[in-house]
């Protein structure tokens, strides 16, 4: 799946605009002095709605259209999240997978974004999905609560193999609204990614759409967690289109997709994590998928679907 397409050129594109537009996103520009730009986007400022369109956009490689709606599950109305994405294997799993931890003695992040591609975080899913991007810039974005110090700035610099000065670095806590928005903007991603795990050939995956509610925030990291894995994992929906396999090979896989197939389904996610003593590894990994997930051949008109939305755990998680 070579492509021309650049996703850190098409990410600059999103900051620049994020740059100009700062005092509207709530946000907040700093130029390092080892050289890159922090753009903080709810951290020491509120951020917001948009911001975290923005973030989610840059999540996406600039490959993906963002939008929020409402949607209505019975009784409730949600702020929702909504996405539609033409390359889906590059933005969601060449940029937006989570797949660069960061660590320096004490501090610890999440990375993800475009810069992965520069420094192939991991390089097996890079090998399986056969992108490579060029660019002499680069942005990622730090799920923290923190500012990166220096010696992580400018290894990412390194790892990317760029001048420090070409680094863009989003930092987006998880229990900020532009966090909440960013997180549902990984719908997507959640079914391609559980897929993946299933021994689904993702490069047969042509374009995707999902549609997620957004959290309510919490001042506690670890609830507010909960919360926004709650809404991937009971409400979450994703479409996704695919070519070159056969509609027994998608019906035999489609039904061991959804969220509900885990043993743990049906309860908060803060729950399941609690009882597993706050280790993901001894979480079952079957409960990271979406509420429901659809597939439309297109070599044959069919139409698959599996699993379904469960408003009661969100009534519970989230006090509805």
């Amino acid at each position: 799946m070579m492509s021309r397409l650049s996703i850190n050129r098409e990410a600059v594109r999103i900051v620049e605009e994020i740059i100009d537009k700062a005092d509207v996103l709530n946000v907040k520009c700093i130029r390092t002095d080892v050289g890159p730009t922090l753009i903080d986007c709810g951290v020491e400022v509120r951020g917001g709605y948009e911001a975290g369109i923005y973030v989610s956009r840059v999540c996406l490689g600039g490959l993906g259209f963002v939008t929020l709606s409402f949607k209505e599950y019975e009784d409730i109305r949600l702020p929702v999240v909504e996405e539609f994405i033409d390359h889906p294997i590059i933005a969601c799993m060449a940029s937006q997978y989570a797949g660069w931890r960061i660590r320096y003695n004490e501090y610890i992040a999440l990375g993800s974004g475009p810069a992965r591609a520069l420094a192939l975080k991991p390089k097996k899913l890079f090998k399986k999905i056969d992108y490579i991007d060029q660019s002499d810039e680069a942005v990622l974005v730090l799920e923290t609560s923190k500012y990166p110090p220096k010696e992580v700035m400018l290894e990412i610099s390194k790892s990317c193999n760029i001048d420090p000065k070409n680094l863009y670095i989003l930092i987006v806590p998880s229990n900020s609204l532009a966090g909440s928005v960013q997180i549902s903007s990984r719908i997507v991603e959640t079914g391609i990614h559980r897929l993946d795990t299933l021994g689904f050939d993702i490069n047969k995956i042509t374009h995707g759409a999902g549609v997620c509610p957004i959290a309510p925030l919490h001042p506690d990291p670890t609830i507010m967690m909960g919360r926004t894995n709650d809404a991937l994992i009971y409400v979450g929906e994703v479409h996704l289109s695919t070519t070159g396999i056969s509609d027994s090979e998608i019906g035999n896989i489609i039904t061991k997709a959804p969220s509900s197939t885990s043993s743990s389904y049906g309860i908060p996610f803060y729950e399941i994590f609690k009882a597993a003593n706050f280790d993901f590894y001894k979480v079952d990994p079957n409960i990271f998928a979406p509420a429901i997930l659809s597939i439309t051949n297109i070599d044959t008109g069919k139409n698959f679907k599996a699993g379904r939305i469960n408003i009661d755990v969100l009534r519970t998680s989230w006090g509805l």
